[in-house]
């Protein structure tokens, strides 16, 4: 996971990146992790079971765009970034 949208503890996600805009909070892997309190102590913990759980998404499932990846030079031509379509969290050059 490389990013999020937010919904929840934005507060806390702000005083964590230092008063970053929330537009900053969770736009890239180490952003997400620092807003979210991830530290390498939670590395191989289970995320089913905590400190730090995914769970199922709720309500209508989002539109996917997908992209290229930036600054690789192999397999340039597949869709390796996937994210919810037009989102504002997401870092750019935004996906179509």
């Amino acid at each position: 996971i490389r990013a999020l949208i937010p919904e929840t503890g934005i507060a806390r996600m702000i005083e964590r990146r230092g008063g970053r805009s929330r537009k900053e909070l969770t736009n890239g892997p180490g952003k997400l992790t620092q807003a979210l309190g991830i530290e390498l102590a939670h590395n191989g913990s289970s995320l089913a079971e905590g400190p730090v759980i995914i769970s199922e998404r709720r309500g209508a499932p989002p539109v996917i765009a997908s992209g290229p990846r930036i600054g690789i030079t192999k397999a340039v031509d597949l869709p390796w970034r996937f994210a919810v379509a037009g989102s504002p969290d997401v870092a750019r050059p935004r996906l179509g």
